[in-house]
């Protein structure tokens, strides 16, 4: 974090959470002998600490290993973290009545009385407990069972203006596979079978095929190469694909890295698009799939996308379609060419935990992105979020599961 306010308010909350998350295992164990109590407190104590231990360990060794497991390691402390903040509000508010109580005993009183003779409430600390165990356990199922919990989602899109050859037409969207989380091909050989049952006109996929190297992707493209689409698969890349969260030995390093990303790409049969686009025909109708490279009107994140490039490669076709990996992009610059249709992203996972209820569609990301999951339009144009079939850092999801999105597009 590059706030040091942001980082201390953190720190201070995540030591208040593992604090009031020990309050509340002691007063529920008041009544135990005082032997009892204090393997209790130890116990709390080091489990704690060994959680936070191992995910430090597993965030900065450098070693070859197993990056699946690092990664369960350093989301252990995510599940604890989030049930000990759910204890930490009631115990809080708790705390806050017993110093008004001490402070209004004290002002009619001289003597007054200690804030510690006023007991804890041993409901609010079973309230809390149970009130801590929802985050944890839908944490835990989004690791068990969410992250390939592979929805199929169904949009119709009407465009007055799509070819009558068009009407009808099926596309599927893919993203951000982040392919170097799986240690199994079992996972993504699922996922395809369910793709390919979609019976697709057309496949395409926004960005993000692995995390940080090209070799990630290649234990699953034996799988990925089955999808099945009656036009080509096309696709474009994403922040991640760059390697630019990997510290290489030089650049010419890291571009090789690209160059075989791209190379992976074309092997498994898909026509990489960037900055580029190509036409696709139905009898006397044509339409364009445009694509950029990574480009995001956030300044943590890659620029490298030529959109005014692209548009030109497009041509007079009547009816558009995008690939841009981060939504940002949509308002920064896709609505200053309203003949590009529909804009399809990703990026943004949902965060991967989240409500997401008919009705009631939540998750943080919504506070640092405008377009974060689902359908936006402005005027005639359209944007879609997908968001995602893979995941990233937390190996699970909640809320926000693992998406294969099927578009049919039909005449207005």
């Amino acid at each position: 974090m590059r706030n040091p306010l942001v980082l201390w308010l953190v720190l201070a909350l995540i030591v208040l959470a593992e604090w009031y998350g020990y309050q509340a295992v002691r007063t529920l164990a008041q009544h135990q002998s005082l032997a009892a109590r204090r393997v209790i407190s130890i116990l709390y104590w080091v489990v704690s600490v060994g959680v936070w231990g191992l995910a430090f360990w597993a965030g900065s060794t450098r070693q070859a290993g197993n990056t699946v497991l690092k990664s369960y390691l350093m989301s252990l402390p995510l599940l604890l973290l989030a049930g000990k903040f759910f204890i930490l509000i009631p115990l809080l508010l708790e705390d806050v009545t017993r110093l008004v109580r001490w402070a209004m005993s004290s002002a009619t009183k001289p003597a007054g009385v200690d804030v510690d003779a006023i007991p804890r409430s041993e409901f609010l600390a079973k309230l809390a407990l149970g009130l801590g165990a929802i985050p944890f356990v839908a944490l835990l199922w989004g690791m068990v069972r969410g992250a390939t919990d592979y929805q199929v989602r169904r949009v119709t899109l009407r465009f007055p203006n799509l070819p009558a050859s068009f009407d009808g037409f099926k596309v599927v969207q893919i993203s951000d596979l982040h392919t170097g989380s799986f240690n199994s091909t079992e996972p993504l050989e699922r996922a395809v079978a369910l793709i390919n049952k979609q019976a697709a006109d057309l496949v395409l996929m926004t960005g993000d095929l692995v995390n940080n190297r090209a070799s990630e992707v290649e234990p699953h493209m034996p799988a990925l190469a089955k999808i099945e689409s009656k036009h080509p698969i096309f696709s474009s890349l994403g922040n991640h694909d760059y390697g630019d969260y990997v510290q290489w030995e030089s650049p010419a390093e890291k571009q090789a890295n690209l160059q075989r990303l791209m190379q992976n790409h074309a092997q498994m049969g898909w026509t990489l698009i960037n900055d580029t686009s190509h036409t696709i025909t139905r009898g006397d109708d044509k339409i364009a799939v445009l694509g950029v490279q990574n480009w995001s009107s956030h300044a943590n994140f890659p620029k490298h996308g030529n959109l005014p490039q692209a548009h030109a490669h497009s041509g007079d076709a009547p009816f558009k379609i995008l690939l841009s990996h981060d939504p940002s992009h949509w308002e920064a610059q896709v609505l200053n060419y309203p003949d590009i249709d529909l804009t399809l992203s990703g990026h943004t996972h949902g965060m991967q935990f989240g409500l997401n209820l008919p009705g009631l569609k939540w998750s943080p990301v919504q506070y640092v992105y405008k377009q974060w999951a689902g359908l936006y339009e402005q005027g005639r144009q359209k944007l879609y979020v997908n968001t995602g079939l893979g995941y990233l850092g937390y190996p699970g999801r909640v809320g926000f599961l693992p998406e294969i999105t099927v578009f049919e597009l039909r005449r207005a």
